[in-house]
Order: C-alpha cells, then structure tokens, then sequence
C-alpha cells in the first residue's frame, strides 16, 4: 500500500496582514463570494453613458471596427440620397392633386410618369438600406461576441467570473442571445434615428416655407405665426413623447428581468439534457420535471409583468397613432379655409407634417423597443464590465499569493482559504510537497476543500498566504467533470494545444501508452467525434479491449451506454 504524507485542513481566524484592519479583512473573508469591487455590480449599471463607454471601448478594440465604418459611411450616403428622393416625392404631391382637381388628364399622366421615377430609385435605394444594415448588424455581432469570449475565456477568468453574484450566470446567454438583440437593437435604432434626424432637417424647410406668412384672426385681432406648422408638429411629438416616457419607464427593468428568468430555463434545459442518462438510471424524470417547470413559470410570471407594461403603452403609442390620421389636416386646414393653400398644397403640406412629426415621435414609436435595447444593454455592459474587473480585488481585500518557487516541488506557507463556509487554515502552515510525494488532505465536513483545490491550481484567490508553484513546470489538474472537447482524435489528445507542436508519431506513441492502440490506425485519420465527445470518450474504456479502433474511439450515438 502508498505511504501518505497527511495534512488537515481546519476552521480559523484570519491572519491579519500589516498594515491592515483587522475587522475589514475578516469581513471580506467571511463573506466567501468573488464580488466585484463597488460599481462593478449589476445594480450599479444604472448610468447609460458608463454603459456606452464600456461598449465603446469594446468595439474600438474590435478587429470588425474598419468594417463598421465604411458600412456606417455607405449608410450615410443612401439615407441621405433617400431623404432627398423623399423631399422630390413630397413636392411632387402638389402638382398631381392639383391636376386631379382641375380634370387634367394629360398633366395627370405626365406625374404618374414622374412617379414612377421617383418610387424606382427610392425603391432600389431602400434594398441598397437594407443590405448595409443587415450586413452591420453582422459585423457588430461579429466583434462584440468575439470580444466578450476572448475576455471570457482568458486563462483562469472565466471560473472567477462564475463566482461574480449574478453577472456570472449563465454567461452563454449574455454572450450569445443577449448580444444578438443588443447588436440588431443598436443597428435598427441608431439607424432609424439618423434616418429620421435627416428627414426632420430636410421637411422642417417645406413645412416652414408653407406656413411663414400664417395668419390667426380671432375677434378682430391678428396674431401672426410664423412656421406655425412646425410648431404644430412639435407641440403634438413632445406631447405624445412625454406620455409615452411617463408610461413605459418601467418596461426596462421588466425586460431585464424576463431574459435572466429564460436564461436560467435555458440552463436547466440543457443541463437535464447533458446528464440525461444519469437522471435516467436515477429514474429522476418526475423530479426534473418540476424543476423545470418552476423556471419556466418563474419566465411566465415575468412575462406577464412585461405583457402589463406592454399594454398600457400600447394604449399611448396605439392612440396617438390613429390620431396622427388626421392630425395633419387638421394642423393645415386653417391655411386651406384661408385660401392660402390650394388642395394640391395642402396634400404636400400633410406629407410634410406627417414626415415631421414621426422623425419626432422616434420615441413614442420605439419606447418599447428602447427599453428592451436598454435591457440588453444593462445584461451586456455589465457582463463585459465584470470580466474586465473581476481580476482586480479591493485596496482592502488580501488574496492568496502565487508565485514560482523551485523545480520539482509545491510549497504551501501560512495558507487560509476564505470561502461561503468561512475561513480554513492548512495545519501545518507550511507545507512542502516534492515531486513523486503522495498527500492526503482530511478535512471535517463542510470545509472549504474544494476551494482548496481551486487556489491549487490558481482558480481560487480569496484568502491569505502563499503557492509557490514550480518553476518552468506545468501540473496537470483533473477536473471533477471530464471535459473532452469536439474535434478528431488528433485534437483531442493534443488539447489543449494545437496539433501542429507535436510530431506525428507522437499521437500513436499516446495510445500506445495507453494500451489503446490498433494495427493499421492513424490517430488523425479517425472522423470527427460528435458534439457530446465526453460522452462518447467513455465508451472508448468500456468497449474498447478486444474491439476495433475505429469503431470504439467514434461509435454511434445511440450505442453509447449499451451493453
């Protein structure tokens, strides 16, 4: 039987480090969670221009940066190009009412001619629109995702961040869903914005033109407007904006709340699904049922918050909508009873006012649509803040100190590990652990072990003391759950580095080793394994003995687990 050299792992009291006090780092040990320093919370998103700035720095570090930029240039070319379409297609208004109203049947056809002109180049214009948005909204999705996983995933964050309150669930959501609406949101938005800023500027001139010399006459007495159509249109989208804020404020939080509650049903979805045949053989079906469908009536309930929100804006956006109807010929019927407009003129007028006001009721029209951008916004800015921040730690705070020491040994000095549990002290406080040693750590139930565990191998920094980890040597750490990533065998054996570093005969001399090795099997010729390989990796040390290579190292799916 092995020898054991056997060290114990016992609750304590923090050592407190100089110059520090002695309450606040007892606090911060005890409390045992990675949170974020103050204003890294999700709570403390609030700000919408922190948020931007934090997206902001983002997409300048972002490879698809460039490609933004000429497609937000082309943009810029086409709306403009269409707004001045717009501008010759409202003015066309006048000249074909008015040969309606005179019965001129041959200036009638002369502007359907011009029409169709007009309605041709705006159309391919408006395909041209499209095109460019949908590729920017591929290019922003592009960066953003791959700056949020090349964050998540550098060396050791992504395990600290789990441990980050709330930030840290399920980031696949944040990184996948979330930043699919945040992108196409952002892109739909910012471009029906500047679109409608574009309009506004060009039409404010035909409707102020229309009604410059306008003229109130009540109980003898004159009262000049000048641009009294703008001022209408103004009144009338500032009104509906205020209401539409007033009423849909809520909608954010609303928002938020429903994509975290489908997130956590995402999870457990999936994670029944990748642990299917133990809940099976556990006969644990019924169980997992209720588990999943309390996540998704907590989505149900959230929806339900957000349909309510939903509706009482509707009421808002939905009224003034069917208002805007007749809103402009009411704004400009005074100018026609006047005599101041023609029929002609007073169509032109109405297009120009409705042009006007819905650039101003931007809002109105989109408040639901901003606070689901808002939402999104809060779920991915604070993510991508938190990865950012999460290997800082407070002026305050200690944390377990890594260094290198020498070849061929692991050095433990003073070490405490601060964790949900509390606080625990290695016994003795130095230890010194050779190459070739075996350890045995005991510890009473309910010990931070496997945080212990975690600090070993660099996951874990909460606590005091020192690692000194060898020089210019790597330790291999086996997780609690094997983890076989998707690819041939090749890339398998030689993950988590690429395959080129090793020489071919490497991967044969592998199996070799490992009593795994077939005649006439070339370790980079076997296909692909499938998207489940941890799975597929156990049939391998089942029904491999005595079977063929190929057939064990790849089988089906559904052989899997079969006697």
């Amino acid at each position: 039987m092995c020898a054991f050299e056997q060290f114990t792992l016992r609750t304590g009291r923090p050592t407190r480090p100089a110059g520090q006090n002695h309450a606040a780092y007892r606090s911060d040990h005890l409390s045992g969670t990675n949170v974020p320093p103050p204003g890294r919370g999700e709570a403390d998103e609030s700000a919408l221009l922190s948020q931007l700035a934090v997206m902001g720095r983002g997409f300048l570090a972002s490879p698809t940066r460039n490609s933004v930029a000429l497609l937000g240039v082309g943009l810029f070319i086409v709306i403009v190009a269409a707004a001045c379409g717009q501008i010759r297609l409202n003015n066309w208004n006048q000249p074909f009412y008015d040969a309606l109203s005179r019965r001129d049947f041959p200036q009638f056809l002369v502007q359907l001619g011009i029409f169709g002109i007009i309605a041709g180049a705006l159309l391919a214009l408006n395909v041209a629109q499209r095109w460019l948005v949908e590729m920017l909204k591929l290019k922003l999705r592009q960066g953003l995702v791959q700056d949020l996983v090349r964050n998540w995933l550098v060396p050791i964050r992504a395990t600290r961040i789990a441990n980050v309150d709330d930030v840290g669930v399920n980031p696949d959501q944040r990184m996948h869903e979330d930043a699919r609406r945040l992108t196409e949101l952002s892109a739909d938005l910012g471009i029906g914005l500047f679109q409608g800023s574009i309009l506004l500027i060009t039409f404010i001139h035909v409707l102020w033109g229309i009604s410059s010399g306008f003229v109130f006459h009540i109980s003898g007495a004159t009262f000049a407007i000048p641009g009294y159509l703008v001022w209408a249109a103004f009144l009338y989208a500032a009104s509906a904006s205020l209401v539409s804020l007033w009423v849909g404020r809520s909608l954010i939080d609303r928002n938020a709340e429903r994509y975290e509650r489908e997130a956590q049903l995402r999870f457990s979805l999936v994670r029944a699904n990748e642990h299917i045949d133990a809940i099976a053989v556990a006969g644990g079906e019924a169980a997992e049922v209720r588990r999943i469908e309390r996540d998704l009536a907590s989505v149900l309930f959230a929806m339900r918050r957000l349909l309510t929100g939903v509706m009482n804006l509707t009421w808002v956006t939905a009224g003034y909508g069917w208002f805007t109807l007749v809103a402009p010929i009411l704004a400009a019927a005074p100018l026609y009873f006047a005599g101041t407009l023609t029929f002609g003129g007073l169509m032109m007028a109405s297009g120009a006012f409705v042009q006007v006001q819905s650039s101003l009721r931007w809002f109105v029209d989109n408040a639901s649509t901003l606070a689901d951008w808002r939402a999104t916004l809060l779920r991915v800015a604070s993510f991508r803040r938190a990865l950012l921040g999460v290997d800082e730690l407070k002026e305050c705070e200690s944390q377990i100190g890594l260094i290198e020491g020498a070849p061929g040994q692991v050095v433990l000095e003073h070490l405490e590990i601060a964790s949900p549990s509390g606080l625990a002290k290695l016994d003795p406080a130095f230890v010194e652990v050779k190459a070739g040693e075996r350890v045995l750590i005991v510890s009473p139930a309910g010990i931070a072990t496997t945080e212990l565990f975690r600090a070993l191998a660099g996951l874990w920094l909460r606590g005091g003391g020192r690692i000194a980890r060898p020089r210019d040597e790597k330790m291999l750490c086996i997780p609690r759950n094997a983890y076989l990533p998707p690819g041939t065998l090749r890339e398998i054996l030689a993950y988590p580095s690429p395959t080129a570093r090793f020489q071919a005969d490497a991967f044969p001399h592998a199996l070799e080793r490992l009593g795994l090795e077939s005649p006439g099997t070339d370790a980079g010729s076997i296909p692909a394994l499938g998207p489940d390989p941890a799975r597929q990796g156990t049939a391998v040390f089942i029904i491999c003995p005595g079977c063929h290579s190929r057939a064990a190292l790849a089988p089906d799916r559904s052989s899997v687990g079969q006697p």
